[in-house]
């Protein structure tokens, strides 16, 4: 009998066993979620939001300023090829008139029969020209020896302005590739900026802008400006009003000479004009673009960078500051703004906030220096 028994089932065998491993994956997955969720990064606040995208900032603004180093360098180097090959270029001309002086002589000599000029006068038939054609052929002489004197010293002018030449063209395609590579930095730098303010909450948003009118004294917008790139004009309006409000208006302390006065009168008037990093003027600038330019309305020509105009003049202490003043920040000289008096300066701070008047006291402060 117990030959015909039919075999004993597992619990888990057939549908109740299926059941059972399909509980058992779910509750494997459901913990693997947990677990995940219990390690996951903790969402940032506002204000380290803040911290990390001002940092990137700062760092678009070190790479900002090595960029319009590298263009500076590489606009000297550009210039300078282009000087060698225009000279190169008239070398070349002088030498080939020079050849062909040189071989319209041969050809005559060629007609001549070839012979030296001293066997055609002793073959000459009248004693009375000998003299005269003796003077003539030894001036020719000494204009055939200048031709080819000439030739050679054109052809080794040639030689040496194209082999600097060839230097001055490697030397701009270097400056040219670090261009290339202080460019993708800043714009890396602004792109981890953007990506941060772009997944702010609209109350979070609220709040970082709070922030930001709370250190710069004014309504100005980063974050609107970083999720769109490098600041509009459309947005300066409104942010000139608010920084005229905070200090851009106040009595003007008088400066130390006349062109002083005029730097900081254009900078007066470039309120409310957006950052654009790399810009000189007229209707963007970055922060050395903007200290250059008003200088320059004052005749004064500074350096392009940061940390080239800090040597541009007398470094003065602190306590001594006057308007028109170069004012510098950062322990790198990363950040420059022009001096007015009261402890506020006028700079062009970052993307998406416009020049405007701001305390010297919102940065760490580096150094100062007057031109002019």
């Amino acid at each position: 009998m117990a030959a015909h028994r039919k075999p004993r089932q597992s619990p888990l065998g057939g549908q109740a066993g299926r059941t059972a491993a399909t509980l058992a994956l779910a509750s494997a997955a459901t913990a693997t979620l947990f677990e995940g969720s219990g390690h996951a990064e903790p969402r940032p606040t506002t204000a380290q939001v803040k911290e990390k995208v001002d940092r990137l900032y700062e760092e678009a603004e070190v790479a900002t300023e090595r960029y319009n180093g590298a263009k500076e360098k590489a606009d000297e180097a550009r210039a300078a090829f282009e000087r060698l090959r225009d000279e190169a270029a008239r070398r070349t001309q002088r030498l080939n008139t020079a050849r062909d002086g040189l071989g319209a002589m041969a050809a005559a000599q060629y007609r001549s029969g070839g012979l030296d000029p001293a066997v055609q006068l002793a073959l000459t038939s009248n004693p009375d020209q000998y003299l005269e054609r003796a003077a003539l052929a030894e001036r020719a002489g000494e204009r055939q020896a200048a031709a080819v004197s000439a030739v050679r010293r054109e052809l080794a002018a040639v030689r040496q302005l194209r082999a600097e030449s060839t230097g001055r063209l490697d030397t701009l395609r270097g400056h040219e590739t670090e261009l290339r590579r202080q460019k993708a930095a800043v714009l890396g730098k602004l792109q981890a900026a953007r990506t941060l303010l772009a997944r702010l909450t609209a109350e979070e948003r609220a709040r970082y802008e709070a922030a930001e009118a709370g250190r710069d004294g004014s309504g100005a917008s980063a974050a609107n400006s970083a999720a769109g790139g490098t600041g509009t004009a459309a947005a300066a309006p409104a942010t000139a009003r608010a920084d005229r409000s905070s200090g851009g208006d106040r009595a003007p302390v008088t400066a130390p000479n006349g062109r002083a006065a005029e730097a900081v009168s254009f900078a007066r008037a470039q309120l409310g004009k957006p950052y654009v990093w790399g810009a000189t003027g007229p209707s963007a600038f970055d922060c050395s673009g903007l200290t250059q330019a008003a200088w320059r309305a004052a005749g004064v020509s500074l350096p392009r960078t940061t940390y080239t105009q800090i040597n541009a003049g007398r470094r003065v202490s602190r306590s001594q500051l006057a308007p028109g003043d170069l004012v510098f920040f950062y322990s790198g000289i990363s950040h420059v703004g022009l001096y007015i008096g009261g402890g506020q300066m006028i700079h062009a701070p970052r993307p998406g906030a416009p020049v405007r008047v701001a305390p010297i006291d919102e940065m760490p402060f580096a150094g100062a220096t007057r031109v002019g």
